[in-house]
C-alpha cells in the first residue's frame, strides 16, 4: 500500500481517529486536531469506518464513469476499419466519431501510419559457413570537399554585378566489399559509379581478398545500373562467380554493406573536417586497417574481422 505525497495520516492513525470518536467520545474536531489533519478529513475516515470499511486505505483517483471515453466496441471498430485501410477522415464519418478521437486512438494503437498496417518483415540474419562464400558490394556517393571545407558542395562567388554564379563541386563514389562470414571488408573512392567502375573494383577488390587468404565464390548486389551490366555479368563469367541480387525494395538483404557503409561515414568520412577531398581520400586505408585488424566488431563477439580469417596476421607456419 502506497499514500499519496501529502498524505497526513497513515491507516494506522485513520483508526486511530476513529477508535477515539467512536468508543472514546471524542469530538470530530479534537481528534483531527490531535491527528493533525482538518475535521472533514477526519469525518471522512470515521464515516468510512461506520460504513465497514475498517482498512481505511487510499482508494482510486479515478472517476465512477467517464462520459466523454470512447466504448470499447467503438475502438474496435477503428481498428477494424484501420485494417481495412481506410483514413482516419473515413472512419470517423463511418461511425460519427469526431477524427481528433479517431486520430488519438490509431496513434495510442500504433496505427497512424499506413505503413504500420502491413505485416512484419520477419528476421533476415543470415551468415556463410566459411569465408568468401559470399561477398556484399555497393555504391555510396559522397559530395566532393570545396575549398571552402568539408560540407560544402556547392559554393557561390560574388560577380561584378551582383549577382552570383554557382560551381557545383561534384560527387565522388566509395564502392565498398564485405566478405559475409568475417566482415572483413576493402573499399575504393571512385570518380564514378559506372560498369567499368564497378569491374575494374571487383577485380582488384577479388585481388585483394585473394592475397589475404579469401576464394571469393560468389558477389551479392543490388540492382544498380552497373550491377546488372552486361560488363559486369561478363566479368563475373570470367572470374567464375555467381551473382545472387536483392528482392527490388529490399535492402535488408545486403545489410552487412549497408551497415558497414553506415560505420564508413560515421567513423572515416564525417570523423573529422578534412582539407580537402585528397585528404579525405588518404585517410580511407588507415580505416581499414583498423576497421579489419583492431576494431571490435558487434556481430563477431567484439573481435576485429580479421580474427576470422586463417593465419591472416602470419603469426603461424
Amino acid at each position: 500500500m502506497k499514500l499519496h505525497a501529502n498524505a497526513r495520516t497513515c491507516p494506522n492513525g485513520r483508526r486511530l481517529i476513529c477508535r477515539r470518536v467512536i468508543e472514546e467520545g471524542w469530538t470530530l474536531r479534537r481528534a483531527a486536531e490531535a491527528a493533525g489533519c482538518s475535521v472533514r478529513t477526519a469525518a471522512k475516515w470515521v464515516k468510512r469506518f461506520r460504513e465497514g470499511d475498517h482498512e481505511l486505505l487510499d482508494r482510486s483517483s479515478r472517476p465512477r464513469r467517464c462520459p466523454s471515453r470512447l466504448r470499447r466496441r467503438l475502438v474496435e471498430a477503428i481498428e477494424a476499419l484501420r485494417r481495412l485501410w481506410m483514413t482516419a477522415a473515413q472512419i470517423a464519418e463511418i461511425l460519427a466519431v469526431p477524427l481528433s478521437t479517431v486520430s488519438l486512438w490509431l496513434r495510442r494503437m500504433g496505427l497512424a501510419k499506413r505503413s504500420r498496417l502491413e505485416p512484419p518483415e520477419p528476421p533476415n540474419r543470415y551468415e556463410r559457413r566459411s569465408p568468401g562464400e559470399l561477398v556484399h558490394v555497393d555504391i555510396k556517393q559522397l559530395g566532393r570537399i570545396s575549398e571552402r571545407g568539408a560540407g560544402h558542395r556547392v559554393i557561390a562567388t560574388r560577380a561584378s554585378q551582383g549577382d552570383h554564379r554557382r560551381r557545383t563541386t561534384g560527387f565522388e563514389y566509395v564502392h565498398v566489399m564485405v566478405d559475409d562470414h568475417s566482415r572483413l571488408a576493402y573499399a575504393e573512392v571512385l570518380e564514378g559509379l559506372t560498369a567499368d567502375c564497378a569491374v575494374a573494383f571487383l577485380r582488384r577488390a577479388g585481388a585483394w581478398f585473394a592475397e589475404r587468404g579469401v576464394e571469393i565464390k560468389a558477389v551479392m548486389s543490388d540492382n544498380g545500373s552497373c550491377y546488372v551490366s552486361h560488363a559486369f555479368r561478363a566479368a563475373l563469367r570470367e572470374l567464375g562467380l555467381r551473382h545472387p541480387r536483392i528482392k527490388p525494395y529490399r535492402p535488408r538483404t545486403n545489410g552487412k554493406a549497408e551497415r558497414f557503409i553506415q560505420t564508413l561515414l560515421n567513423e572515416w568520412a564525417y570523423a573529422r573536417l578534412y582539407g580537402s577531398t585528397t585528404e579525405r581520400r588518404r585517410a580511407l586505408p588507415l580505416f581499414l586497417d583498423r576497421y579489419n585488424f583492431t576494431r571490435p566488431h558487434g556481430a563477431l563477439g567484439k573481435r576485429p574481422p580479421a580474427t576470422r580469417l586463417n593465419n591472416l596476421a602470419g603469426n603461424y607456419t
